[in-house]
C-alpha cells in the first residue's frame, strides 16, 4: 500500500491540501462505525443510518485547484409521515465538488444583492478538504423529505371542536361553488 492510499483501519476524514498528490488522483474511502452513524442520525433527526460509505478521488485541476468526484451510498431509516413506522430508504448519490482558492470568488460589496452561481459544485479551497462534513452535507440533502411506507396514503382527516361541524376538502375549494352558482344563474336566465 502506498502512502497516498487510505488505510482501511484509519481512513482520513480530512485531507490536507498540501499533502495531496500533484500528478494524479488521491483516493479516499470513509465508512463510519455504528457509533458515528448513530451520532449523525441523531444530528439529522432521523431514526438511524444502517450503512454509510463515501468513496472517491481528489484530483488536481491546474496549479491551485482540485476536483473531488465521489459516490455516497447509505441506507437510512426515517419515520413514515403518515404512520410513524420506520421506513428504510437506499440512497446512491454522485458527489462532485471543485475547490478553488478564495481569491477567485467575487466578494460582493456590503448591502448589495448577488445572484447564486449556476455551478453549485464550486467551493472555496482552504487548508483541508473535510470529507466527513461533505459526507454529512450530501446525506442531509439527499434524505427523502416526506418518507412514507409503501401502500400508505393520506386519508382525509377532519378536525373540529366539539359541537362544530368540521370543514371538508370540498368546503375549502373557493371556486367549486362558482360553477354551481353560474349554472343556477344560467338556468334562471333561460327560464325568464
Amino acid at each position: 500500500m502506498s502512502a497516498s492510499e487510505p488505510s482501511s483501519s484509519a481512513p482520513q476524514a480530512r485531507l490536507r491540501v498540501a499533502s495531496l498528490r500533484q500528478t494524479g488522483e488521491t483516493p479516499f474511502s470513509l465508512e463510519p462505525k455504528a457509533s458515528a452513524r448513530d451520532d449523525l442520525a441523531r444530528a439529522l433527526g432521523i431514526e438511524g443510518i444502517r450503512k454509510l460509505r463515501f468513496t472517491g478521488t481528489v484530483s488536481p485541476r491546474g496549479r491551485d485547484s482540485w476536483e473531488l468526484k465521489g459516490k455516497l451510498g447509505a441506507t437510512v431509516v426515517q419515520a413514515c409521515i403518515v404512520t410513524l413506522d420506520p421506513v428504510s430508504t437506499r440512497l446512491d448519490v454522485d458527489v462532485e465538488r471543485r475547490y478553488m482558492p478564495g481569491h477567485r470568488f467575487e466578494s460582493p460589496d456590503a448591502g448589495t444583492e448577488i445572484e447564486m452561481p449556476e455551478d453549485d459544485s464550486l467551493e472555496p479551497l482552504g487548508e483541508v478538504i473535510d470529507l466527513e462534513a461533505l459526507m454529512a452535507e450530501e446525506l442531509t440533502l439527499s434524505l427523502p423529505p416526506y418518507p412514507r411506507k409503501d401502500g400508505v396514503g393520506l386519508e382525509s382527516a377532519q378536525f373540529a371542536e366539539d359541537g362544530v361541524a368540521p370543514m371538508t376538502d370540498e368546503d375549502v375549494k373557493p371556486f367549486a361553488g362558482l360553477a354551481a352558482l353560474k349554472e343556477k344563474m344560467d338556468k334562471g336566465d333561460t327560464e325568464s
